[in-house]
C-alpha cells in the first residue's frame, strides 16, 4: 500500500459529492454575500435592533464553532464561512424585537448541537439554522411570535406590535388582509418591498429574489428545489387557499409572505441536507411545498416553511437512495 501513488488513492468523503473548481469557503461566502440585500432591507425597516440581533447571532455562531473545535483539538474551520452563514440565517429568521439572549441560545444550538456534535460540516442531518429557530420557538413561543410594525426609517423608537400578513390571513381571511393593505396592488407592492411585519430577513421579497438570482447565475444552486417548492405551494394555495371554496385562493400572497422565498432559495437548497440527485431534488421541493401549505391552511400555526424543510431533511438520504444511478453490468453476489 505504501507504494501506491497519491494520485491513484481512493479518497472517501462526506456529501456533497460535486465535481467543481469551487471551494466550500467560496460557496459559503458567496451565499453570505447574496443575503446582504435582505439584511440591509431588514435593517432599514426595523432599525438598529435588527442589526444588533443579526450581529449577535453571527458572533455567537462563529465563537461557538471556534471554541468547540479548539476544545476538541479539531481543525479550526471558522474561515470557511459556514458558521457565519448559520448565524446569519438564524438572525434573519428572528423577530426584530427579541432579547439578546435569544440569538445567543439559538446560535449555540444550531452550531454546537446540530452541526458539531454530528461531526461538523457535511455530517449534520438537519439544517442547523432551522433547528436553532425551532428550538427557540418551542422554548420561547411568546418572544418568538411578537412582531413589530416596520417604520421604514433607520431610527426606530417604540414600534407598535402588529400581526404578520400570514397571521391575518390565517385568523381573519383574505378580506381582512385586503382591508389592512387597501387593495391587491398595494398588498403585492408591500410584500415585494418588505414594508410589513415579520422576521428580519424575510420581509423584503425583492431583496431575496436578487440574492437568489445571483446564486442561480453563479450555479451555486439549481432551479429544481425552488421551482418545485414554490410551484407546489402556489398550486395548493390556488386550489385550497380560500376558506369554504375551491380555486379561489391567492398564491401570490402565500409565495411572497412569511419565509417562503427565504426557505425555498437559501435553506431548502443546503448542499448537506438536501438530495444531491436532480430528480430527487424535485421530489424534495414538492414535499416542502406540500407540507408548508398543509401547515399553513390546516395547522394551528400560520407558517410552515421551517417545519416542512426539517421534515423533508429526514427523507433526503432515502430520496437519494431511490433515485441513485443504476450500475449496469453488475450483479448481486447471490446471482452468480
Amino acid at each position: 500500500m505504501a507504494d501506491i501513488k497519491k494520485e491513484h488513492q481512493l479518497i472517501v468523503s462526506v456529501s456533497p459529492h460535486i465535481k467543481s473548481e469551487e471551494t466550500t469557503s467560496r460557496i459559503m461566502w458567496s451565499v453570505n454575500a447574496s443575503l446582504l440585500p435582505a439584511v440591509v432591507m431588514g435593517a432599514y425597516f426595523f432599525g438598529p435592533r435588527a442589526v444588533f440581533t443579526v450581529a449577535i447571532s453571527i458572533i455567537t455562531a462563529v465563537l461557538s464553532e471556534y471554541i468547540f473545535q479548539k476544545a476538541l483539538k479539531r481543525k479550526i474551520a471558522v474561515n470557511d464561512g459556514s458558521a457565519f452563514l448559520t448565524g446569519l440565517l438564524l438572525g434573519m429568521n428572528l423577530p426584530p424585537s427579541v432579547p439578546f439572549y435569544i440569538p445567543v441560545i439559538g446560535s449555540f444550538v444550531a452550531v454546537v448541537i446540530t452541526k458539531q456534535l454530528f461531526g461538523g460540516l457535511g455530517f449534520n442531518v438537519f439544517n442547523p439554522a432551522l433547528i436553532g429557530r425551532a428550538f427557540l420557538l418551542i422554548s420561547f413561543p411568546k418572544l418568538m411570535t411578537i412582531w413589530k410594525e416596520p417604520t421604514a426609517a433607520f431610527v426606530q423608537l417604540d414600534a407598535k406590535t402588529t400581526a404578520t400578513p400570514l397571521g391575518i390571513l390565517k385568523e381573519e381571511g383574505l378580506s381582512k388582509l385586503m382591508e389592512v393593505f387597501g387593495d391587491k396592488i398595494n398588498l403585492y407592492t408591500q410584500l415585494l418591498v418588505g414594508h410589513r411585519a415579520g422576521s428580519i430577513g424575510e420581509t423584503s421579497s425583492i431583496a431575496l429574489l436578487i440574492g437568489a438570482a445571483f446564486l442561480l447565475y453563479r450555479g451555486y444552486i439549481s432551479w429544481h428545489i425552488p421551482v418545485s417548492f414554490l410551484g407546489t405551494a402556489a398550486i395548493i394555495a390556488w386550489i385550497f387557499g380560500a376558506k369554504g371554496t375551491l380555486f379561489a385562493g391567492d398564491p401570490i400572497v402565500h409565495l411572497l409572505s412569511g419565509g417562503m422565498l427565504l426557505g425555498a432559495f437559501f435553506m431548502a437548497t443546503d448542499y448537506v441536507t438536501c438530495p444531491s440527485v436532480k430528480k430527487g431534488q424535485i421530489l424534495f421541493g414538492i414535499g416542502c411545498g406540500f407540507l408548508t401549505m398543509l401547515i399553513r391552511l390546516k395547522g394551528g400555526y400560520p407558517e410552515g416553511v421551517m417545519f416542512a424543510i426539517l421534515i423533508m431533511n429526514c427523507f433526503s438520504p432515502l430520496i437519494d437512495r431511490g433515485f441513485k444511478t443504476k450500475v449496469f453490468g453488475a450483479r448481486k453476489e447471490g446471482n452468480k
